[in-house]
Formats: structure tokens, C-alpha cells, sequence
């Protein structure tokens, strides 16, 4: 009976998240303009699904203070207290709120991968497009570059950056993004090396266009798509590293709240059958998932491809 009970649970919760991306998908289509409107239409339940909890992550992150009803780092009661009318999902190991705490990390962690993201995006996709318009020197030199960093275990190379440079949100963000910037470079030359050799590109060379327009009004809106696609990708990767990061103590400091950290903090209480700690755990994973359903609806729709 219990495996029954939990699989029963398991369609109800899949249900009840297909009815809510329905009922997202409706409701964006009543309000938005008609071509925005035609774009939703194809869109799959799973992908509505992921954007309505996207949508819902970034109101928690900027409403923060108004939704949390406790400060981040106020001590309000004793440690590990169990889930009651005040504190409804209890408190940590230092009497903070979890409720809170949970919802200050969604501003935390996702806002900080999400600035890692663009920043590791924004080197990559420039030197990327550059080296493969350049060519020549400049293309080797950067390649070659980019094949020692990766050659190295992403994990390992940013705990060890991190130890040597400290651990402050600045050098995190730097870390992370030069790192991931990497991944981003191989796709961006990648795809710019197939554009390079089209015919409007020797056409816009010989009208006088220089390389910075060449770059930004002939390679980029061609490489967009699967460099949007990528973006939403990476985002899952970087996020799920910051929060390991902090879960071995070199991501987000205390009194910072953190997903990663809050699992590691907690974690003794899965001893005693409190689920408490996987509910960051839970919040990360259901990020992730979100963000790579949106992420499969836009690779389909960049590939041309009909059902």
C-alpha cells in the first residue's frame, strides 16, 4: 500500500503541475500582444509549467523583505525548532527562521547565478565571435587557451581559485564566470565560424563594415538562437555549482542564506526523519527542471522542426 500511495502521489503532483502550466498558458495568452500570443500557443504544457515557476522565483527573489516574515539573519527562537503556527517550517541550527531564510536564498542564490550567468556569457560569446572573424593567431591563441582551462575539472579549478582568492560574492562571481565563459566561447566560435563564410558576411566586409558592426549586426542576430538556448542551459550548471560550492563552505558566506549551504547546515536532521533540509535541496531542483523545460521548447522552435 505505501508504493501505491506514493505513486498515486507522484500522478497527482504531475497532474496538478500540467493543470497549472494549462491555466499559466491561458491566462498569458488572454493578456498578452498577438504576437507574443501566437509564440505561447505552441508552447507545451511542460514548458508553461517551467514559466510560470520562473516567473514565480523571480517575484520571491525581488519581494523578498515583504514576503519572508522574519528578518534573514534574526535569531528568533531556539535551534532546531519543528514546523509550528509561527515558524512553519521550523529553524535552523542557529534558531533562524527556515521560511525565511528560504525565501531570502532565492534572491541569494538565483540572483548571483543568474549575474554569473550573463557576465560568463557576455565574456565568452565576445571573444568567441572575435575569434572566429579574426582568425589567424588571435583564433589559436584563444582556442588554445580555452582547451588548457577545460582540461581542468571545472569543480576542482573553482575550489581551488576560490581558496587561493577568498570567497567573497565578487571573487565567486568572477570565478565561476570565467570558468563557465569558457563552454560559452566553443559555442559561440563554433557557430560564428558557420556564419563567417556566408555570402552577406563578405558582402557587409566589402560595403566597409568593421569588426566590431560585423560582429554585432551580422554574427550576433544569426548566432541568437542557439546562444539563448545555451544561456538557459548554462544558467542550471552555474546554479547548481554555486549551491555545491557553498555546500562544502566556499560559496556564499554566512549570514548570507543560501540553498547550498542551508542542506549542509541542516543536514542532521534527516537522522531523525525531518525533511526539512531537503527543502533548498527540493528548490534548487525544481529551478533547475523549470529552466530546462522552457530551455527544450526553445531549442525546438530554433530548430525548425514541426510536431
Amino acid at each position: 500500500m505505501g508504493v501505491l500511495t506514493t505513486i498515486f502521489w507522484f500522478l497527482v503532483a504531475i497532474a496538478g503541475c500540467l493543470a497549472a502550466g494549462w491555466l499559466f498558458r491561458t491566462g498569458a495568452i488572454a493578456i498578452t500582444p498577438a504576437g507574443v500570443k501566437r509564440e505561447l500557443r505552441t508552447a507545451p504544457l511542460t514548458a508553461s509549467f517551467g514559466m510560470l515557476m520562473i516567473l514565480l522565483y523571480i517575484l520571491v527573489a525581488i519581494f523578498a523583505p515583504l514576503i519572508a516574515p522574519f528578518p534573514e539573519r534574526a535569531v528568533v527562537g531556539t535551534e532546531y525548532m519543528p514546523w509550528n503556527s509561527v515558524h512553519l517550517l521550523g529553524t535552523d541550527n542557529l534558531g533562524r527562521d527556515m521560511l525565511s531564510r528560504l525565501i531570502f536564498g532565492a534572491r541569494n542564490t538565483v540572483g548571483i547565478a543568474f549575474a554569473t550567468t550573463l557576465l560568463a556569457f557576455l565574456i565568452g560569446s565576445v571573444f568567441g565571435m572575435l575569434a572566429a572573424t579574426v582568425g589567424g593567431w588571435l583564433d589559436q591563441g584563444l582556442s588554445r587557451l580555452v582547451d588548457v582551462l577545460m582540461a581542468i575539472p571545472a569543480l576542482i579549478f573553482a575550489l581551488l581559485l576560490l581558496t587561493i582568492f577568498g570567497t567573497s560574492i565578487l571573487t565567486l562571481i568572477l570565478v565561476i564566470a570565467v570558468i563557465d565563459s569558457t563552454r560559452v566561447y566553443r559555442l559561440a566560435r563554433s557557430v560564428a565560424l558557420n556564419i563567417v563564410v556566408m555570402d552577406y558576411i563578405e558582402a557587409a566586409k566589402l560595403r566597409g563594415e568593421g569588426l566590431w558592426r560585423l560582429i554585432t549586426r551580422e554574427i550576433l542576430p544569426n548566432a541568437l538562437a542557439p546562444l539563448v538556448a545555451e544561456f538557459g542551459l548554462r544558467f542550471c550548471f552555474v546554479f547548481l555549482a554555486i549551491s555545491a560550492l557553498s555546500f562544502l563552505g566556499l560559496g556564499l558566506q554566512p549570514p548570507l542564506a543560501d540553498w547550498g549551504s542551508m542542506v549542509k547546515e541542516n543536514a542532521t536532521l534527516i537522522s531523525f526523519g525531518d525533511i526539512t533540509p531537503l527543502l533548498p535541496a527540493g528548490a534548487i531542483a525544481l529551478l533547475t527542471v523549470s529552466v530546462n523545460f522552457v530551455v527544450d521548447w526553445q531549442l525546438h522552435r530554433a530548430s525548425g522542426l514541426k510536431e
